[in-house]
């Protein structure tokens, strides 16, 4: 019997969270070979000619188990090969120029550098005695697979076939001949934002390894809305290179997956959308293949009303599941605080190192040598619905969260990074509230800024 596999991921598609069990079996070896050893040398690239010709990132075995059979989980090496995008790639703009910004703020597309291929090459070995030479007896490759970064959740359900393969089904988030699949979020459909806000929508833009064939993102549609839900405008923004993104099957990875500009203040670019502000309520988002046919669902953006209150919005922007980017403005009363903490020195209270002494009224005593001061914002969500109420959960456990502040007018700027501000979620418990058990929900989130303030050291 040759060296077979029997179990792999079931979907090409894999978030790197999540087990990537690979079974594999010789069980001719097993019973007449010394010493035997399952092992994985594996392949990991950007680029699919890279990954045939690379080197491998590492080489693994095991011994057979009860069953004669070897198995490999390699999420925990996946997961050390992807990480989120946080700026604009190249191609993309910022008000139209091409120069260093914060991805949230990119004018129409921009490709990714979080995606990767994978790709496995298993072996069996052994010896003819129990003292001869280990050699490698036979091999087989895997197929690729593409890894995103996302994880699974437990009560995320995974698909099962006939053979035990299993996994979770990502073709939803495979944007081709399909009318409902969707981005890579678990926002709600209808989501709020200010005139001011940026932030992105992301997505499947090329179809995965072995979905060539397929058809993929054309153009986004954007359709503006009054309030009476007469529409004003149509936009559509081609998938283009000179657009910042791309059309055609290409065999990088960073083509696999495309950021969409799509709130308020990343539309400001187009002047059939600042045309349709005087009057517009809302608008819909939307993707087209090449055919005009429509590939995902419709999400809608409902513009806030300004808030009488004087109260100062704090928009967040946090990783969530599927590794990119959501976003919420809290609009509702918010409050900043500064703690500090710092050490002191007792310092002489006269001039000790001169020709004579002289007390000085500004010397002695304790002095603070240096002040380490923290801001921390309390912010209050708007009465949300349950939907939101449920998508909150990803905020608060999310690795990186950050605070979108006052955006840059001048776009010759090089200080744009400054947009973002990290922070830490110190709201330690999260409480999930229903219409039935809580009638109207809200919810209050504190966050810290990761960095300190700076201050002068004595």
């Amino acid at each position: 019997m040759a060296l077979t596999i029997n179990q792999t991921p079931l979907y090409t598609l894999n978030p790197v969270g999540q087990e990537l069990i690979f079974t594999i079996e010789d069980t001719a070896v097993v019973g007449t070979y010394y010493n035997v050893k399952y092992v994985a040398e594996v392949h990991i690239a950007e680029d699919d000619i890279d990954l045939a010709t690379s080197t491998a990132i590492g080489t693994f075995k095991t011994t057979p188990n009860n069953a004669g059979v070897g198995m490999f989980d390699f999420r925990p090496i996946a997961e050390s090969y992807v990480s989120p995008d946080n700026q604009g790639a190249l191609g993309s703009t910022y008000k139209g120029d091409a120069i260093l910004h914060p991805l949230a703020l990119i004018d129409k597309y921009s490709h990714n550098d979080s995606v990767r291929y994978i790709k496995i090459k298993f072996k069996v070995e052994g010896a003819t005695t129990a003292t001869a030479e280990v050699l490698e007896i036979d091999s087989e490759e895997s197929v690729q697979y593409t890894l995103i970064n996302g994880y699974l959740k437990h009560t995320d359900v995974q698909d099962r076939d006939s053979t035990g393969n299993f996994g979770f089904d990502t073709e939803i988030f495979q944007l081709q001949e399909i009318t409902e699949g969707i981005f890579l979020t678990n926002a709600p459909f209808v989501q709020y934002a200010n005139i001011e806000d940026y932030g992105t929508l992301s997505f499947m833009a090329t179809p995965v390894v072995g979905n060539e064939a397929d058809s993929t993102v054309d153009y986004i549609r954007i359709i503006t809305y009054d309030s009476s839900d007469t529409p004003i405008s149509t936009i559509d923004v081609d998938n283009l290179y000179a657009n910042g993104g791309v059309t055609t099957w290409d065999s990088a990875t960073k083509n696999q997956l495309l950021h969409f500009g799509c709130f308020p203040a990343n539309l400001m670019w187009s002047t059939v959308f600042q045309a349709a502000l005087s009057t517009l309520s809302y608008y819909t988002i939307e993707a087209y293949n090449s055919s005009g046919v429509k590939v995902s669902e419709i999400y809608r953006i409902n513009i806030n009303c300004p808030t009488l209150k004087g109260y100062e919005p704090i928009r967040l922007t946090w990783l969530n599941q599927w590794g990119v980017w959501d976003y919420y403005t809290f609009k509702m009363k918010s409050t900043k605080s500064i703690s500090t903490k710092g050490s002191t020195y007792n310092q002489l209270g006269g001039t000790w190192n001169e020709s004579i002494y002289s007390p000085s009224g500004y010397k002695g005593g304790k002095k603070a040598f240096r002040v380490n001061a923290t801001e921390k914002v309390v912010m209050n969500t708007d009465f949300v619905n349950q939907s939101e109420a449920t998508w909150f959960e990803e905020l608060v456990n999310s690795p990186e969260v950050y605070i979108l502040e006052g955006y840059q007018s001048d776009p010759t700027n090089p200080l744009l990074s400054t947009y973002v501000t990290p922070v830490r979620l110190t709201t330690s418990n999260f409480t999930k509230k229903t219409v039935a058990n809580d009638k109207l929900i809200q919810y209050t989130f504190e966050v810290e800024k990761s960095k300190t303030l700076r201050t002068q050291s004595v």
